[in-house]
């Protein structure tokens, strides 16, 4: 599969063609960068790879199944950073950085911050920042985490702390964000299952939904 020049989620892309993949075949990905991100998702669905850099602009990335793993046994992150194809189409160079930079800071081996933690920390920064998308993709991957509704009230009076009353009321509380984290407490009040509120959160504040997604427009 060749993602150079690739139009909309080439990860998604990749990951539907890798999963009816029989045991010992594979694939070669080629990207115009290392394609980092598709490292760990295709480990959970039995791959092993190996990455040959062919030329500053060209990587080949070879997966080989060793063991197959369905789709309801891998464990994927929901809201993968899809916009870093972005970056690449912009300047090779760039993705390439980007990427390798996405690796160190999210799919670190041994972190001392867990992953949970790292969401909300990325979840408050932009909303410090004003970035909602963002924000809004932090807390349904910190959900998918294991995040909890009082972790997320006691989160959402922060940001009334350091933000203030009027900016909260006029900038937060009609945003995506705290739609998404209004529907978590609904559901969960109603006594809906995580599963079952992780579904309907990807269904209203995925890919979908053109304030939350960052992929290409079509």
């Amino acid at each position: 599969l060749d993602g150079r020049g690739h139009v909309g989620n080439f990860l998604q892309t990749v990951l539907k063609k890798c999963e009816n993949l029989p045991e010992d075949t594979g694939i070669c990905v080629i990207q115009s960068f290392e394609p980092v991100p598709l490292y760990s998702n295709l480990s959970d669905l039995g791959f092993e790879h190996l990455t040959e850099k062919v030329s500053d602009n060209e990587y080949r990335a070879y997966f080989y199944r060793t063991k197959s793993i369905g789709k309801t046994t891998a464990v994927k992150v929901p809201l993968h950073p899809a916009a870093l194809a972005n970056l690449g189409k912009t300047d090779k160079a760039l993705g390439k950085i980007a990427s390798q930079f996405w690796q160190l800071v999210w799919n670190k081996e041994d972190p001392a911050i867990d992953q949970k933690t790292k969401y909300l920390l990325s979840l408050a920064n932009a909303v410090g920042a004003g970035r909602h998308r963002q924000a809004t993709r932090e807390l349904v991957k910190a959900y998918f985490a294991g995040v909890t509704v009082n972790e997320l009230d006691e989160l959402f009076s922060l940001f009334v702390w350091n933000q203030g009353i009027g900016h909260f009321a006029s900038e937060i509380g009609h945003s995506q964000l705290f739609s998404a984290y209004q529907l978590i407490k609904r559901l969960q009040g109603e006594g809906k299952s995580r599963d079952e509120v992780m579904a309907q959160l990807i269904e209203k504040f995925g890919e979908s939904n053109p304030d939350v997604s960052v992929l290409e427009s079509q």
